[in-house]
């Protein structure tokens, strides 16, 4: 269960999930403060977030989460406290953001110095943490994989979400008209942006698409997975780019964590060996690795940049639906998982 208390500058909490558990079986542990070795530098976390791989993560659905026990946590906001040998000292007392995958959910976090990225002095804690693994997935996915330009249409599912609505943000501010999907309670606020917006829950997405876009779209970006992949392929005009993200149509699933995602590579491969001139990619921000460190370090740092500079100029906005302290995770998570809120839930030290 989780406690509260009165936490010293020289204890360093964290919470663990210990296995499958309902988000009021998350623990609470405390310890030492980490030390920075040859490299590394101790981060004091401002803020973190709660993004959907956490909620597939307290499931064991998360398809290729660490063995439990572990420290959640995709992304963290924070203040350099200390750095090691071998890190330019200037480092200290600078806000920084990286993205962990896991261990953010940590009053202090242990991080290699190359994996931080500063944060514009304009912009807050929480802000900056709305903007880190949501921004990067919607920048590269954007810019990266379908190179939307101005004057092309996009289709966005799930356009009011953490992902979805700065993907919105950045597709306008890259000149691209934007069919957004969502329910009809954000409707009048996608419309203030200039987003032509669809209800999922009672129109027919394929259908109204169609009325929008007679000869297709340019781009369509997929978190839903299951059958609407299959309907985004078919919404593509000639030239166009699916991007797929996520399985979320099977959160609440049993069984295999990878078979989801599995369908989803099969078909990818499918698409893209037919002829026509379509193009269909499965998202992971983590595969750029396998080109090796040094160039997906560099990659993520420019690209992380480009957002918060967007953030900074006021181009795209941090929307926090609300801000709680590491102690009452359990509500973080279930307001998180509720789908009535509109923008990023995240914890605070």
């Amino acid at each position: 269960m989780i406690a509260t208390g009165a936490t010293s500058a020289t204890e360093r909490i964290e919470v663990v999930l210990p296995g499958q558990v309902e988000p009021e079986g998350l623990e609470l542990r405390r310890g030492p403060l980490p030390v920075a070795g040859a490299g590394q530098v101790v981060v004091a976390m401002e803020a973190t977030g709660v993004s959907f791989a956490e909620q597939q993560m307290r499931r064991g659905r998360y398809y290729d989460q660490p063995p439990f026990p572990f420290v959640p946590g995709y992304d963290l906001v924070g203040t350099v406290l200390a750095a090691g040998p071998g890190v330019a000292p200037p480092l200290v007392g600078k806000r920084v953001a990286a993205l962990t995958k896991t261990g953010g959910w940590a009053s202090h976090v242990l991080l290699d110095a190359a994996d931080v990225v500063e944060v514009p002095g304009g912009v807050g804690a929480a802000e900056a943490a709305t903007a880190v693994v949501n921004g990067i997935t919607a920048w590269q996915m954007l810019h990266r994989k379908a190179r939307v330009r101005a004057g092309q249409t996009v289709l966005v599912h799930g356009a009011n979400g953490g992902v979805g609505s700065l993907l919105v943000q950045l597709a306008l501010a890259a000149g691209a008209r934007v069919i957004g999907t969502a329910s009809v309670r954000h409707h009048e606020a996608l419309r203030r942006l200039g987003v032509r917006a669809i209800d999922y829950r009672t129109e027919n997405v394929p259908r109204r698409v169609r009325e929008l876009a007679p000869d297709g779209v340019d781009a369509v970006f997929d978190h839903v997975g299951g059958r609407s992949v299959i309907d985004s392929w078919g919404l593509l005009a000639p030239g166009g780019t699916l991007v797929s993200y996520g399985t979320a149509a099977t959160r609440d699933d049993t069984g295999s964590k990878q078979w989801p995602v599995l369908k989803i590579l099969g078909r990818v491969w499918l698409w893209n060996g037919l002829p026509n001139r379509r193009h269909a990619y499965f998202f992971n921000v983590w595969a750029g690795r396998a080109f090796g460190k040094g160039r997906f370090r560099a990659r993520l740092r420019a690209d992380l940049g480009e957002v918060f500079a967007a953030l900074d100029r006021g181009e795209i906005t941090a929307s926090v639906a609300a801000e709680l302290p590491l102690a009452r995770v359990a509500d973080a998570i279930r307001l998180a998982e509720s789908g009535t809120v509109n923008g990023k839930v995240v914890l605070t030290p």
